[in-house]
């Protein structure tokens, strides 16, 4: 009996879910899978924001993806994907050969998302993987030093373009961050300037403005700002460059440090491959197949995934990959079996960001809002269970999240 060849693009949230739900629903017997990652690792994408200030190391936050892999039934290929040919039923790589598949999980995951602003390719710092988490500490260090050789103050201006959720989950770890980054520069705490720029009146409307008001007045208690109603206009060497969306009048913030965080897009492979959704982000139906093609799912970034109760486009989290991983699976089995497919559904359970490492808000279910240490608590329990979810129990006690009272 020939095997069905099933083709996973990405190790993140809902890759790694879906290849835990093949291997656990699938055998050996009738299935063959690959999964494609340009990494050996995979990665806790809500832990970035730590690696970019220094809180964590990248170790923390990664594992091998061979911890996860069934070799009796699962290859794993360490390459970038450069294109999806639905025609020939093949993914393109860039060093190996081409892959062939019967069914097709694509999860490729996200880019940072310029929105084609002047100077912010050149002038900005991404933070969409660990590598360049990991620049930009390496960067802010360099900034510290810097200012011990000249005295100069913009060594010590940290901006970060954008408030939404990674702009704010950032900010505060930044600001936890303070007296040691003053530290290696020789400097005072309060010389060290920390914000961030955004063009929405008000931060994180996702949640009440109670809560949004206690995130912000823990920030500036350590030190940290965020001037809303400021639309970016450009990036400039050491310079960020804005127009207050009320009055149009201009301004800037100097600093030796500027972090892009504004949004994110699906992969470019979609494009490249003759996908036409806004950002890199596609329809699916309500199996998350690929509207022309029943035997490709898209799943995590690269779906747009719509809301059936209130019709909107639901906003890509690792709670809502982990549940599309999870289906796309079972309706990959179910095809290959004769079963009925499952449709896509999702309820969050909650929505928490952190503000540093002791303080966060949220909402859990529809409507009970929780801050302080109890919301950083939970924040924690979500990352734990995420990696459970993706990496099982070994994962969990090597990489988990213990710290909970401090």
């Amino acid at each position: 009996m020939e095997k069905t060849k099933v083709v996973i693009l990405g190790a993140g949230y809902a890759g790694l879910m879906a290849l835990r739900q093949l291997q656990k629903r699938g055998d050996a017997s009738f299935l063959e899978i690959t999964l494609v990652d340009r990494n050996p690792y995979h990665y806790e994408a809500t832990d970035l924001h730590e690696v970019a200030a220094g809180a964590l190391d990248a170790d923390r936050i990664t594992y091998p993806i061979d911890h996860v892999v069934d070799d009796k039934m699962t290859y794993f290929v360490e390459d970038t994907v450069t294109k999806i040919d639905k025609q020939a039923r093949r993914v393109e790589l860039a060093n190996h050969d081409a892959l062939s598949y019967d069914y097709l999980i694509v999860g490729l995951g996200f880019e940072s998302e310029d929105f084609g602003i002047p100077g912010v390719q050149e002038n900005a710092l991404a933070m969409d993987s660990v590598e360049s988490a990991q620049r930009i500490y390496q960067h802010i260090e360099d900034e510290m030093h810097a200012y011990r050789e000249d005295n100069d103050p913009r060594h010590l201006h940290i901006v970060v373009a954008g408030a939404g959720f990674t702009g704010v989950e950032l900010l505060g770890a930044l600001s936890e961050q303070r007296d040691k980054y003053a530290e290696i520069a020789g400097a005072a705490p309060n010389q060290i300037q920390i914000m961030a720029v955004d063009g929405a009146q008000r931060p994180l409307s996702v949640f009440s403005e109670k809560l949004v008001n206690y995130g912000i007045d823990v920030l500036r208690g350590r030190g940290a700002v965020i001037e809303s109603g400021k639309g970016i206009d450009s990036v400039e060497p050491g310079v960020l460059k804005y127009s207050d969306r009320q009055t149009g009048v201009p301004g800037e913030v100097v600093a030796g440090t500027i972090i892009w965080t504004t949004g994110v897009r699906g992969s470019h492979v979609m494009a490249d491959s003759g996908y036409t959704g806004k950002r890199n982000r596609n329809s699916v139906n309500r199996y998350l197949q690929d509207p022309e093609d029943s035997h490709v799912y898209l799943v995590g970034d690269v779906a747009a995934a719509i809301d059936p109760e209130s019709e909107q486009l639901l906003p890509t989290t690792a709670q809502l990959a982990l549940v599309m991983g999870e289906i796309a699976a079972k309706n990959v089995i179910a095809d290959i079996t004769d079963y009925e497919l499952t449709e896509f559904s999702y309820k969050s359970l909650g929505t928490v960001c952190s503000i540093g490492n002791t303080s966060a808000i949220g909402v859990v279910g529809t409507d009970h809002e929780v801050k302080g240490y109890p919301a950083s608590m939970l924040k924690k329990v979500i990352m734990n269970k995420s990696l459970m979810e993706t990496g099982g129990m070994k994962e969990v006690l090597s990489k988990g999240r213990f710290d909970l009272y401090h």
